[in-house]
């Protein structure tokens, strides 16, 4: 099938190769449409674990898989690479950057981009971190910003250098702060001796008063705990005002010099052009009905982070987790063959599987319904549960071998300057601001 084909068949048009898009494409395997997906990458990114990309303890390949090779025995399923530009829900077309395609169902499962909440200077100056591109561009920013400290003689000015400030307390910042303060700690000076641990400084800064607000208070409190006896100094009920590259400015007056700022503090839905602005819910998401279809259509479904479910029991749309997309993607998948075969839709219903978040070494928190339990149990939990969820035997070997060498030897993974990181005048996107050198 190319996307001029005419099938006898409907033609299942999925945008976005995240958890949602995977689930919508693997439910219809057998069933009578022909599935065709769009994605700007022709892999799927593993996105729990970019936080240890950044870091080095894991190479970029062992969180990504091949869309096409994941879907290498269905028959109709189809995959090409390439960006949405328009919806034309009155004409059933999208227009792309490979052409225009006419399609009978349309999911719209393009995920969230960072929210930088209208501030220019942060978002061209911070680090974003929701792509494998963009962990990448960190790793090497924290790498040469150390390579800068080792060649500066006076203390006073290796500070910024050596100072980390996280703005998000949700589990990305969480888990990065607990990384970093780790590789501090265990790794530092062993591929740095001229550096000391003591001068590195890493805060973790958040408009809300507690640590991964939307988990559990005693999950909360454990991580505020397990952060704190790593040495990481955390800025709560505390509101960024701006920061130039040089300095980060709170409100309240507080200022912190440092090169290293990492921004987790929100993400919007990616929504395409030609989908009406009266229906996009706060953070930018689509609203659906209770069966994942865009309000005021027929064929076009949202699923994930770009989409908003409101009902009496959740006003504010569903958590923007893996788990919320997959089961979206299934009940979408399953809804599409009721809707080919004239059957009656079924409403989707979220079952929440519960919460993990890892703090470091031994160190994690666990909702996981009505039980709550922290640290090593936990931990083993979080492993288990990350591994599992990876496609591919390759990558759960390479990550399971690398989480052992790791905890062996505290010094596991590479840190390698494939590539420099240079920022550029307008920071559109991760792969436009990093140039090779």
């Amino acid at each position: 099938m190319n996307t001029t084909d005419q099938s006898k068949f409907p033609l299942v048009v999925i945008v976005g190769g995240g958890f949602g898009g995977l689930e919508v494409a693997r439910r219809l395997e057998n069933a009578p449409v022909e599935v065709l997906m769009l994605d700007r990458h022709n892999y799927h990114t593993f996105q729990p674990l970019l936080y240890q990309v950044a870091l080095g303890s894991l190479e970029s390949e062992s969180i990504a898989f091949s869309i096409r090779k994941n879907f290498s025995g269905q028959n109709n399923f189809r995959f090409r690479i390439a960006d949405v530009k328009k919806v034309n829900a009155e004409k059933t077309t999208i227009e792309t950057t490979i052409g225009e395609i006419a399609y009978d169902y349309l999911v719209i499962a393009t995920g969230s981009t960072t929210n930088f909440f209208g501030n220019k200077d942060v978002e061209h100056y911070a680090m974003p971190m929701k792509s494998i591109p963009e962990a990448l561009n960190l790793r090497y920013l924290i790498f040469q910003n150390l390579e800068e400290a080792v060649l500066k003689k006076v203390k006073e000015e290796r500070i910024p250098y050596l100072t980390f400030v996280l703005v998000g307390a949700g589990p990305t910042g969480v888990e990065l702060a607990g990384a970093i303060a780790e590789f501090r700690n265990h790794v530092m000076e062993q591929d740095y001796p001229e550096l000391k641990k003591e001068d590195v400084k890493i805060y973790l800064a958040d408009f809300l008063p507690r640590v991964l607000g939307p988990m559990s208070e005693q999950a909360s409190n454990a991580a505020h705990d397990y952060l704190r006896n790593l040495g990481v100094e955390l800025l709560l009920n505390t509101k960024v005002e701006s920061y130039d590259g040089h300095q980060i400015t709170f409100e309240g007056g507080k200022v912190i010099e440092t090169k290293n700022v990492i921004w987790s503090a929100g993400v919007m839905g990616v929504v395409p052009d030609g989908i009406d602005k009266n229906i996009l819910e706060r953070g930018n998401r689509i609203r659906t009905d209770n069966t994942c279809r865009v309000a005021g259509t027929s064929n076009i479904f949202a699923i994930g982070d770009v989409a908003a479910m409101i009902t009496e029991e959740t006003p504010k749309g569903h958590p923007g987790v893996a788990q919320v997309a997959i089961q979206m993607g299934d009940n979408v998948g399953k809804n599409i063959v009721h809707l080919v075969k004239g059957e009656a839709t079924e409403p989707f219903k979220y079952n929440d599987k519960g919460s993990l978040a890892t703090i470091g070494r031994n160190k994690a928190v666990a909702d996981l319904g009505k039980i709550k339990f922290q640290g090593f149990f936990a931990w083993l939990i979080w492993i288990f549960v990350h591994l599992f969820s990876l496609l591919g035997t390759r990558n759960k070997l390479i990550v399971f071998l690398n989480w052992i060498s790791n905890y062996m030897t505290y010094n596991g993974g590479s840190r390698l300057i494939i590539r420099r990181f240079v920022r550029g005048d307008v920071k559109e996107n991760a792969e436009e601001v990093t140039k090779g050198e």
